[in-house]
């Protein structure tokens, strides 16, 4: 049965119909964007302008909140109608990783499709990425591990009080609002920093998720649990290397028998790249050859199924009301609205 509804013709290159995933998701950040910022010109204005819902894909953006509401529902089965939907983006997320590697930062993360954008202009422009020596590439890359320690221990640290408290709090339920006036007014210093990293993202390949980026690390780690490897046929494999070559993450693949890496962000280049029908795939177990098509449909699939299942029991939309945003936009710049260390203040 698995078999059945997994396997199928391997000569099927993925990458058309990744690009096409990336893009609809980029596509869809976009439109979310745009939705926002009616939102917010709405609430400015007083009401006055034209009103636009608040988009509930905006909470994505919002993982450490999404992070304290899943440890409160898992300690408590109090399920927030805060954030909801960036709770619920976090549980498809981390699903996807458990289940199918890394395929949310190859296939989905709008953060990943820019990154990867950036990093194929560099080599359109210079015909080559720069590889940064061992010595150097390692103790960068402990960086995302770091920030991601230091969150868990932020999250993970509180006491049950606190993080209900902090959860409840106004900044916590403007967070998202919050976000928006950041970038909306983003100062000098701010963009410089998104400049480095894109000028860096362009010189070397996923600069931004290779080395800093905490989401990726703990995606890595849950992905060692995944069920779906890639694996090399030893018997039939030519040892070209072009798999290698092929793979964004600097994994050798030609190596391997199993690809078991945390970096491995499940984009299926190497399985593209290889001159050898079906000498590397992506496999379940049993052997069970996946093709590409058929991984992407999964990682798409769960991800909109996880989401779904959040819009039609009513756990998609928050419970903010038109009026509470009326009131609390203009007053977002408040002490009452900041936060020291995850002690927000209490109205």
């Amino acid at each position: 049965m698995l078999k059945a509804c997994l396997g199928g013709p391997l000569s099927f290159r993925s990458q058309p119909f990744r690009r096409t995933v990336q893009i609809a998701l980029l596509l869809l950040c976009l439109w979310i964007g745009v939705e926002f910022f009616l939102f917010m010109r709405w609430g400015m204005s007083g009401g006055a302008a034209l009103y636009v819902p608040h988009p509930p894909g905006a909470e994505g953006f919002l993982p450490i909140s999404a992070l304290m509401s899943l440890r409160q529902w898992v300690e408590t089965g109090h399920l927030t109608s805060i954030h909801p939907a960036g709770l619920f983006i976090l549980i498809a997320i981390l699903a996807i990783s458990l289940l199918l590697k890394k395929g949310f930062c190859g296939w989905l993360c709008p953060v990943g499709t820019l990154s990867e954008a950036l990093w194929e202009l560099g080599r359109r422009l210079f015909r080559r990425n720069l590889s940064l020596p061992r010595w150097a590439d390692w103790p960068l890359r402990m960086l995302k591990y770091l920030l991601l320690a230091f969150f868990l221990w932020a999250v993970l640290g509180m006491d049950g009080h606190s993080l209900d408290t902090f959860l409840a709090s106004p900044y916590n339920r403007m967070a998202d609002l919050k976000m928006y006036l950041f970038f909306a007014r983003i100062s000098g210093l701010a963009i410089g920093v998104i400049l480095v990293l894109a000028l860096l993202s362009v010189l070397v390949q996923n600069f931004w998720c290779r080395y800093l980026c905490p989401y990726g690390a703990l995606l890595g780690f849950l992905s060692l649990a995944s069920p779906l490897k890639v694996r090399r046929e030893k018997s039939t494999c030519i040892d070209c290397g072009r798999c290698t070559r092929a793979c964004p993450s600097r994994i050798q693949v030609h190596a391997a028998t199993r690809v078991r890496s945390d970096e491995c962000m499940a984009c299926l280049r190497c399985v593209d790249a290889c001159p050898v029908k079906e000498t590397l795939a992506m496999e379940a177990p049993g052997q069970v050859k996946v093709p590409g098509i058929h991984f992407g449909a999964l990682v798409l699939g769960l991800f909109l199924l996880v989401c779904g299942l959040a819009m039609a029991t009513g756990h998609w939309r928050n419970e903010i009301s038109r009026e509470e945003y009326l009131r609390r936009i203009p007053e977002l710049d408040s002490p009452l609205y900041q936060h020291n260390r995850g002690q927000a203040p209490r109205e």
